[in-house]
C-alpha cells in the first residue's frame, strides 16, 4: 500500500528535498507540494502530512493536519517548550493520532546532542555555539535550543547552569540556563558546537552538516514511524532505540 503525503514547505530548500526523496521512496507518493503560503484544503485528501514551513506558520499547518485527522511530521524549527506542552495537550484529545516533531534529521546531530546530555552531568560550564546559512529566519536553532533543554534536564539533580556575566548582550541568549551563541554566514550549512568546561580541561563535542543528503536516513526512519505514531514524539531519538 502507497501512502499518500501531502508536504507543506515544498518550495523550501528542506521541503523540496524532503518531496524529492519522499517520491523515489517505495511505498510513499507526493499528492500535494504545497508552499507556505498556500492554502491547507488538499491536506483532506492524503494519508500523511510532512510540515517544513516556517516558524510562523507551522503550528496553523500542524492543527489543520490534525483537524483533518492526518498524522504530522514536523521539520520546522521554532517549536519551544511552550509550543511542544500545547501541542501535547491538543494530541491528549485526540488519542488515535501522532505528532513527530523533529529539531534535526541528521544522525550524527541526533548522537551529538545525546552524547551532550551525557556530558552535562560532569560539567558546572556549558556553551552552545551554533551557525547556520544567512538564510535561515530563526535563532536561536531549533537544534541549539533542544541541546540547551535537554543538557538542562539531565542535570535536573545538579541544578542549572550558571553562566556568567550574562547581562552582557554579546554572551548570548540564554536557553534553559546556557548561553547560546547564533551565527548566520554564507558558505555555512549548519554547524553546532557545544563547549564544557572543566578544571584544567575544555571538551567540545563538535557536528557540521556537509550537506542536505545527511538529513535523508532521518526524514525517512520519521516518516515510516509517523502511521503509528500516537501522542507526541520530540526527536529521533527514541524512532532510532536511544531510548531504550
Amino acid at each position: 500500500m502507497t501512502s499518500r503525503v501531502a508536504v507543506v514547505g515544498a518550495t523550501g530548500k528542506l521541503g523540496g528535498l524532503a518531496a524529492d526523496l519522499i517520491d523515489r521512496t517505495e511505498g510513499f507518493e507526493v499528492a500535494a507540494r504545497l508552499s507556505s503560503k498556500d492554502g491547507l484544503e488538499a491536506l483532506a485528501d492524503v494519508d500523511l502530512v510532512v510540515d517544513m514551513t516556517i516558524p510562523v506558520v507551522s503550528p496553523t499547518v500542524v492543527e489543520a493536519a490534525l483537524a483533518a485527522g492526518k498524522p504530522v511530521l514536523v521539520g520546522t524549527s521554532g517549536w519551544n517548550a511552550e509550543r511542544l506542552a500545547k501541542l501535547g495537550h491538543r494530541l491528549a484529545e485526540l488519542p488515535d493520532l501522532g505528532v513527530i516533531v523533529v529539531p534535526n534529521f541528521s544522525i550524527g546531530s541526533v548522537l551529538a546532542t545525546r552524547f551532550a546530555t551525557i556530558a552535562g552531568r560532569y560539567f558546572d560550564s556549558v556553551e552552545i555555539i551554533e551557525a547556520h546559512a544567512a538564510t535561515k529566519i530563526d535563532s536561536p536553532s531549533g537544534t541549539a535550543t533542544r541541546t540547551a533543554e535537554l543538557i538542562t534536564a539531565a542535570r535536573a539533580e545538579l541544578g542549572p547552569v550558571e553562566a556568567p556575566h550574562v547581562d552582557q548582550r554579546a554572551r548570548g541568549q540564554q536557553v534553559a540556563s546556557i548561553p547560546v551563541h547564533s551565527m548566520r554566514l554564507a558558505g555555512i550549512v549548519a554547524q553546532q558546537d557545544v563547549v564544557f568546561g572543566g578544571e584544567g580541561e575544555v571538551l567540545r563535542l563538535t557536528h557540521q552538516t556537509i550537506s542536505g543528503r545527511s538529513y535523508e536516513a532521518g526524514i525517512l526512519a520519521a516518516l515510516r514511524a509517523l502511521p503509528e505514531a500516537r501522542g507526541l514524539t520530540v526527536g529521533l531519538d527514541a524512532i532510532l532505540g536511544l531510548d531504550a
